[in-house]
């Protein structure tokens, strides 16, 4: 099988295609073979290593995982004779967490226990490759709309509108019939405007902190602004959510104590209950998978490299040619 290995950090580092054994299932796990999986932010950190934090779980100098992937798509190729919760052929979608699951391969193991927690059947509307423009992004974006509970009429401003997490707020926002002003490249208006968006900022034309309309809620999907910047943006009790790190930790506790404008620090969790969320909203329309670009497997160095330029449209596709 070919897998994508890395052995130092570095974004791309010395990512190469290599061939590799079939993994045998044990008797406790889920062999899956992998048809679509994803080059995405949270692989990026992993690749590099940063923030340095990342090290204490994936290696202080070397990593841990030679081979990372941290989303899937694919169908269950055989299972351990212990295993209940799945059966060969399944078409499953899953997400295996920041540190990742070792998706960037035709195929992997997960113990039962793990998968359980990981993956969902598939839905039956959505090809390989559009499920898996449902997976990371949607998954961030989905666990901290289902921990708010928007409600209708409420307004929300998404900055970064058009990325995976960014597309996925704007839809998943309007699905709670909240007003949505999105920024984001103009170039882009049209597809954000049919995700849902109520009004579009062009961030290259227009300042969007001198909008003059007041939010319940801004989403900073790209971690570019901040709360300080975006604090005017807010009403006398909004809050402010952003993509970013552990420093919006302290924040989120820091201003949970004054109360009023706020941020907070949603930890995602639930992995198959929002991804449960996300089918669902599949299945009854309201939520469409956006796909900027799609490599073949062999090509997964010069994925990253564009991922990095931080100017993805939507999801960036790995594709297994299995």
């Amino acid at each position: 099988m070919k897998a994508a290995v890395r052995s130092k950090y570095g974004l791309p580092g010395d990512l190469r295609i290599k061939e590799l054994e079939i993994p045998t299932p044990k008797d406790n796990e889920v062999l899956i073979k992998v048809h679509a999986t994803t080059a995405n932010r949270t692989d990026c950190h992993v690749l590099l290593g940063k923030p340095f934090i990342m090290r204490f779980f994936t290696g202080l100098f070397r990593p841990r995982l030679s081979i990372i992937g941290s989303d899937f798509t694919g169908q269950v190729e055989s299972v351990g004779s212990m295993v209940q919760s799945f059966n060969a052929g399944d078409k499953i979608m899953g997400f295996g967490g920041v540190f990742g699951c070792g998706s960037h391969a035709q195929y992997f193991t997960l113990p039962e226990t793990t998968a359980t927690n990981a993956m969902i059947i598939m839905p039956g509307n959505l090809t390989y490759d559009q499920s898996a423009a449902c997976l990371e992004g949607a998954f961030y974006a989905g666990s901290g709309i289902i921990q708010l509970a928007p409600k209708a009429g409420q307004k929300a401003l998404v900055y970064g509108a058009t990325g995976a997490i960014g597309s996925s707020y704007v839809q998943f926002l309007k699905y709670y019939n909240v007003y949505v002003t999105a920024v984001c490249d103009g170039e882009h208006s049209e597809l954000i405007k049919s995700l849902g968006a109520d009004k579009v900022i062009d961030y290259k034309r227009e300042d969007f902190t001198k909008d003059t309309e007041k939010y319940d809620y801004v989403f900073d999907s790209v971690n570019k602004t901040g709360f300080f910047k975006c604090k005017p943006l807010l009403k006398k009790k909004g809050i402010y959510a952003s993509s970013g790190g552990f420093e919006y930790l302290f924040l989120a506790f820091f201003t949970s104590i004054f109360g009023g404008k706020k941020v907070i620090f949603h930890v995602p969790k639930d992995v198959t209950g929002t991804l449960g969320f996300i089918k669902d909203l599949i299945e009854k329309g309201s939520f469409k998978p956006v796909i900027d670009r799609m490599y073949p497997i062999d090509k997964i160095a010069e994925a990253f490299t564009y991922v990095a330029t931080g100017q993805k449209i939507g999801t960036v596709i790995i594709t297994m040619n299995a």
